[in-house]
């Protein structure tokens, strides 16, 4: 059965850094674009970035261009989001999904349960 999990969220002051992990079980991630997700209390959620599922192709949300980058090593079936000049509009539970295609596309095939980021000094 295929696993999502998510890690690496925390308390980070403002300006910090954080990088997640998107770490799959039960299936090879390299088949699958997979997306970044974030959704704060009272908020809708907010779709952060997507990155192909060769890798090639990586984009982000205006509220975190430049800031955030997403990876993938597809030798440890894992997929990471590097969080740079983090800000308390950061905060929030970040999740994972996997698209069975090239890009994230239709509806999601898996997802994580997130983890939370919190920005405060």
């Amino acid at each position: 059965q295929l696993q999502l999990v998510e890690s690496g969220g925390g308390l980070v002051q403002p300006g910090g850094s954080l990088r997640l992990s998107c770490a799959a079980s039960g299936v090879t991630l390299e088949y699958y674009a997979i997306g970044w997700f974030r959704q704060a209390p009272g908020n809708e959620r907010e779709g952060v970035s997507c990155i192909s599922s060769s890798g090639r192709i990586a984009n982000y949300a205006d509220s975190v261009k430049g800031r955030f980058t997403a990876s993938r090593d597809n030798a440890k079936n894992t997929v990471y989001l590097q969080m740079n000049s983090l800000t308390p509009e950061d905060t929030a539970v970040y999740y994972c999904q996997a698209y069975y295609t090239n890009y994230c596309s239709g509806p999601a095939n898996y997802w994580g349960q997130g983890t939370q980021v919190t920005v405060s000094s």
